[in-house]
């Protein structure tokens, strides 16, 4: 996200230009920077800038009459004023004139990443609803959503059926068959389309973590809390809130939820104000919540709280109909990325593929296509360059997190271990891949 996100500073003292300058290029962003408010207007006119951070005392035009002029350019800049003066006199009207925030020197360099974390946040959430404002998404739109075989089409009606409701959902399915994107195309299919749909990955996170995640926290509720934060059912106002792996959350986290579901209302982690926010949720899971329920590691009345409507997703061995269409999508989308022609696939290959049990469902065949495509002659994927045609001599078939484990270790070893990038590629946050990492007991000498 911060390679997108540029950020203005406008300050007449250098050091403080500068200082600022190097904390957020080494952040990732991309810093511009002005020593006086009409310097900084004339910028604006060229081009846009997501972030603004402007001094209050500055020569000529200050900080305020120049966040007053930004307004009137119709930009959507968020304003953060800076001030070696703290009054709250002056917070108080910046905050009234529009500011997203007000700072005093000299600043604590965590404390303001933070707080540009947070408004890069913010601005990801605008631009997610500005995007689904312009876009009216039908089923046939929605991406990755490969299958013309009947358990899919009927998964494909049962969408198009419950999307217009707002009754909560569950999702099932084994790893890998694409319960995420079904909860897309549930919610791009529903008149909460026009707002953000908020995804929360519950079995990568703590107790503690999923509670700060979900219900946000208040400044000081806990060591290193220096902010208030929006928590996920705050941010899903109006939308949808997508509840990954809800078969893993705690029995504390399960009563929590079921207030939650119940009221449409919550508290900060160390706040005492009760929030209401209008959401849908959608669960997704690969475990048998009924049998979690009969071994009472479930509670029941949340488990009918949310399962109004289940939707299963069949493995891709009950949809091999499919694979041709699922190879053909994949490879167009590996060799587009690395800018490359379509290549085919020998009809041995695709033959292996239609017979192979796949444990790992859709996302193991991704990552076959994705591997071929790297390490083939170029030309075509021929039958040597699949793991079953080379590495799998035997029938024995490796477990799913052998396969997560091994493809995981080859996208560190891709990205030189860099863990923003490396968990930009396999679609995951940083916290996941950490956890991932420390799950497998991985380290830099592991190879391929």
């Amino acid at each position: 996200m911060t390679e997108k996100i540029s950020i203005l500073i406008v300050d007449d003292e250098e050091s403080v230009r500068d200082s600022l300058y190097n904390w957020f290029i080494e952040d990732g962003y991309h810093v511009e920077c002005a020593e006086n408010a009409k310097k900084a207007l004339s910028m604006l006119e060229g081009r846009p800038f997501d972030i603004i951070l402007a001094d209050i005392k500055m020569p000529g035009m200050d900080g305020m009459e120049m966040h007053r002029r930004i307004r009137t350019l119709n930009t959507d800049s968020i304003v953060i004023i800076m001030t070696a003066f703290a009054s709250v006199d002056t917070a108080v009207q910046a905050l009234k004139d529009g500011a997203y925030d007000y700072v005093t020197k000299p600043f604590d360099p965590d404390d303001l990443s933070h707080l540009i974390r947070n408004a890069a946040t913010q601005i990801a959430l605008k631009t997610e609803n500005r995007v689904l404002r312009d876009q009216m998404t039908s089923l046939e739109e929605v991406d990755d959503i490969i299958g013309q075989s009947e358990p899919m089409m009927k998964v494909l009606k049962e969408v198009e059926s419950v999307a217009q409701s707002s009754s909560s959902v569950i999702i099932t399915g084994e790893s890998g068959t694409g319960k995420e994107l079904i909860a897309r195309a549930i919610h791009a299919n529903s008149p909460r389309k026009y707002f953000p749909l908020i995804s929360v990955h519950c079995g990568a996170l703590t107790e503690s973590l999923l509670e700060s995640e979900l219900f946000g926290h208040e400044k000081g509720a806990f060591t290193g809390a220096t902010f208030n934060r929006k928590g996920r059912f705050e941010m899903a106002d109006g939308g949808t809130i997508f509840l990954d792996e809800i078969g893993t959350i705690s029995a504390k986290m399960q009563v929590e939820l079921l207030r939650v579901l119940e009221t449409r209302s919550f508290v900060r982690v160390g706040g005492n104000k009760e929030i209401s926010s209008d959401f849908r949720v959608i669960c997704a899971t690969n475990r048998d919540l009924g049998e979690m329920v009969r071994n009472g590691t479930f509670r029941e009345d949340l488990f009918y709280r949310l399962n109004v409507v289940n939707i299963r997703i069949p493995p891709l061995r009950e949809r091999t109909e499919d694979i041709p269409l699922l190879v053909n999508h994949f490879i167009k989308k590996y060799c587009t990325s690395m800018s490359r022609d379509t290549i085919p696939i020998e009809q041995a290959a695709l033959r292996q593929l239609e017979e192979f049990e796949f444990p790992g469902n859709v996302r193991e065949l991704e990552n076959m296509i994705e591997r071929a495509i790297v390490i083939g002659n170029g030309r075509e994927i021929r039958l040597k360059d699949l793991p079953m045609g080379k590495e799998r001599q035997t029938t024995q078939v490796e477990s799913l997190d052998e396969l997560e484990k091994r493809h995981i270790i080859q996208i560190l070893a891709k990205y030189e271990w860099n863990i923003s990038r490396s968990a930009k590629a396999l679609n995951v946050d940083r916290v996941t891949l950490y956890n991932k990492i420390k799950k497998y007991n991985l380290t830099r000498e592991q190879k391929k």
